[in-house]
């Protein structure tokens, strides 16, 4: 229900109570002032003067008719005095009802401010962007201790706990990544060492090699949930950034054998974490080359549409389902197709995209290409 209609209802009980009041004054006035006014004791004084009258003077025609005139002038003012009670005490019935639902929209505003603060503060915890954003917040109501703000103490104490429950689990993360890298470097230098030792076996190379596959695969797995982690908490500082350069400098850095990458590098000027738009720009040209064909081509492109830096990447490849998009954005979730090198990825690309970008107040928009591929693109806001 919207609070408009609330603040409505509201009004109208508010008003109507009011109004109802009024109108029952004016009922018992018009009452009392008939009762007044038509006294039987006023009737009976009339007429002993009338009968005093015409033993003094005779039972005169003439003066039957001046009685019964002046009784009839009587009714006539008290029917008089009746009617413009009631026309006076309508229209000002009716002023004190547009009072009365002024006052009770007012009142009713008022009644509902602490409602219109939950609400408000819920609103924006829920548009914000990333798992946990948003829930530093607290509503901290003041006032009398009621129902409304015991609501919302409660509610603060929800926020305080779900804060720590997901600041805690990126904490975890982080700390368990990095926990992670050292054992890893040191299998990866063991099994180096043991591959170039000279009169290792050929089967000791072979295994080594193996062994430094899976090793790599483990480290761009925990580089990516570091990442990943990082791209969740706000950001504290923020610098002028060129998407341009960013994207013109991954494209340099890639090694695309098989595909044709094709560039058109507008300026794009943004403000944000220089690292974590490089590893943005380059999970997204990365995933354009992996979920390619051979002989295909990817783009990519940036420049400013209303003042927001836009990069877009756009590839040949397999058909992609429109309802499989949002599937891409989620951690640890892929498709199963055949990629160009042949690979197995984790599902952390995209997934590290969208929390970049949300990092930086920006947003990331996938749409199947028509023939095969994805066009993703990514919007940030200005640099200004």
């Amino acid at each position: 229900m919207k609070r408009s209609t609330i603040r409505v209802r509201l009004t109208v009980l508010y008003g109507g109570l009011f109004f109802l009041a009024g109108a029952l004054l004016l009922g018992v006035t018009y009452l009392l002032v008939e009762q007044s006014l038509r006294s039987p004791g006023d009737d009976n004084a009339m007429g002993a003067r009338f009968q005093q009258l015409a033993t003094t003077f005779g039972m005169d025609p003439a003066l039957q008719e001046a009685f019964e005139a002046a009784r009839a002038e009587r009714e006539q003012v008290r029917d008089d005095a009746l009617n413009s009670l009631l026309t006076q005490g309508g229209v000002a019935l009716l002023g004190v009802g547009a009072i009365a639902g002024g006052f009770g929209w007012v009142l009713a505003g008022r009644a509902l401010q602490p409602l219109h603060q939950i609400t408000d503060t819920a609103r924006r915890i829920a548009g914000a962007d990333g798992a946990g954003r948003g829930l530093h917040e607290r509503i901290a109501l003041e006032g009398p201790r009621d129902e409304i703000k015991e609501l919302a103490d409660t509610f603060d104490v929800m926020l305080e706990r779900l804060d720590r429950s997901f600041d805690g689990q990126r904490r975890f993360v982080a700390n368990a990544s990095h926990e992670l890298r050292t054992p890893l470097a040191l299998n990866r230098a063991l099994v180096e060492l043991a591959v170039t030792r000279p009169g290792a076996m050929a089967e000791t190379k072979q295994l080594g090699e193996a062994l430094l596959t899976v090793n790599e695969r483990h480290e761009r797995l925990i580089d990516g949930l570091l990442t990943l982690a990082d791209a969740e908490n706000e950001l504290t500082e923020r610098s002028p950034v060129d998407l341009a350069e960013v994207a013109r400098h991954v494209v340099d850095q890639t090694k695309a054998p098989e595909v044709e990458v094709i560039r058109q590098l507008d300026p794009a000027a943004t403000a944000g974490d220089p690292i974590l738009l490089e590893r943005l720009t380059q999970n997204l040209v990365e995933n354009a080359v992996r979920h390619n064909v051979p002989q295909g081509w990817l783009a990519v492109t940036t420049g400013t549409v209303d003042g927001w830096a836009v990069l877009t990447v756009t590839n040949t490849g397999p058909a992609v389902p429109g309802y499989e998009i949002e599937t891409l954005f989620q951690p640890f979730r892929r498709l199963t197709r055949e990629r160009v090198d042949g690979g197995r990825g984790f599902g952390l690309g995209l997934s590290i995209v969208r929390a970049v970008a949300r990092a930086h107040g920006g947003t990331v928009h996938a749409a199947p290409r028509e023939g095969g591929g994805l066009v993703v693109q990514v919007t940030l806001p200005p640099s200004g």
